[in-house]
């Protein structure tokens, strides 16, 4: 098969490897789409993220859809033929976490894309038949990919806590930020106000569920749920001082490993702080939300490449108006491509998650 490989000095090369073999409760995937996220950007620009490192070449890719093409032993197959969107982990079924239903935390978990696991960027991929699910006709390859990111999304508004009348503040509409908008639209708040510094970002935020955006420093006051899609300590601290008393501020961006925070606020109102990792149980609730039309994730949608093509798709979060990138490991993209950025400067902030 082909896949796209990137080396610890930045090369990025499509290499021909071999056809992985599904073991027992596997299956093999054909990958149809693969989404582009700001981690596997910044694999490629710097290298690392955390303690993960590419120190040796590894295939990116972990926002994926494909089609089942066989089974390992104790699969049905059945399976055969069956449209699916890949839920990217590989925990240990018998550590703690996963045994108390949150997996997504075991200590001994395989995600695609993270150093040392290969991830989806090539023509075949193998995860657990649990992590294979099934996708129905109304659900096109591309939605079926960004369940991945819209997992995220959907952890974040659970963590939150958001319900019917509630108001929402979201640092940062990229990616991540605009899905949490979406979910927290469909959860029901009627009040969801977007943060961003960026005037295209802000202008698409309303199609996406903002019923305001404001710049970085705006006075914003009595949400019930923060959530930081943005990794910036300065607009942590607003968030949390934008809290009403007994509100929850949700972590979910990436950014310095240590920052300071308002403790006084955060005592004195009974503010709960809390952070996601990933996701875990989320998928159905993610095909729910497609289905029903309660999100979108088509029209996040700005480039479309094929294999050879994925330096430009890594890069294209520079072109302006960029939001998701999708990459057709297995052959040309349904859409012309858009054109990479002519400059590779950009003060806006990677939309990374872990």
């Amino acid at each position: 098969m082909r896949a796209s490989v990137l080396y610890p000095d930045g090369r990025l090369l499509v290499e021909e490897r071999p056809i992985p073999r599904p073991g027992p409760g596997e299956v093999l995937i054909r990958v149809l789409a693969v989404g582009v996220c700001g981690s596997d950007t910044h694999y490629l620009r710097h290298g690392r993220i955390g303690t993960h490192v590419v120190e040796h070449p590894i295939v990116l890719g972990h926002e994926a859809a494909g089609v089942i093409v066989g089974v390992g032993d104790d699969v049905p197959e059945s399976r055969v033929g069956q449209r699916v969107s890949i839920e990217p982990q590989q925990p240990d079924p018998s550590s703690e976490p996963s045994r108390q239903g949150r997996y997504n935390l075991c200590p001994h978990m395989r995600f695609y894309a993270t150093p040392p696991v290969d991830g989806a960027l090539c023509e075949y991929v193998t995860i657990g038949a649990a992590f294979a699910h099934a996708v129905p006709d109304s659900v096109g390859d591309d939605a079926a990919a960004l369940c991945e990111p819209l997992s995220v999304g959907i952890a974040a508004i659970r963590k939150a806590e958001v319900t019917m009348g509630d108001s929402v503040l979201i640092a940062g509409a990229g990616p991540i930020g605009l899905m949490c908008a979406q979910v927290a639209r469909a959860a029901g708040a009627d009040r969801i106000v977007v943060s961003e510094p960026d005037a295209t970002r802000q202008a698409m935020a309303p199609r996406f569920g903002a019923t305001e955006v404001v710049e970085p420093g705006a006075e914003i006051a009595d949400v019930s749920a923060f959530i930081d899609a943005s990794g910036v300590p300065a607009a942590v601290a607003a968030g949390v001082h934008a809290l009403r008393p007994a509100g929850r501020a949700v972590l979910v961006g990436m950014g310095a490993d240590e920052m300071s925070l308002p403790t006084s606020v955060i005592q004195n109102r009974e503010i709960v702080l809390t952070g996601v990792f990933r996701y875990a149980n989320t998928w159905p609730a993610a095909l729910s939300l497609i289905t029903s039309g309660r999100v979108d994730l088509d029209a996040m949608i700005t480039g479309r490449f094929g294999l050879d093509d994925v330096r430009a798709a890594l890069e294209s979060d520079r072109t302006p108006g960029s939001i998701k990138a999708i990459v057709y490991p297995g052959g040309n993209p349904p859409a012309p491509l858009i054109q990479s950025p002519e400059s590779a400067e950009s003060d806006t902030v990677e939309d990374v998650h872990p």
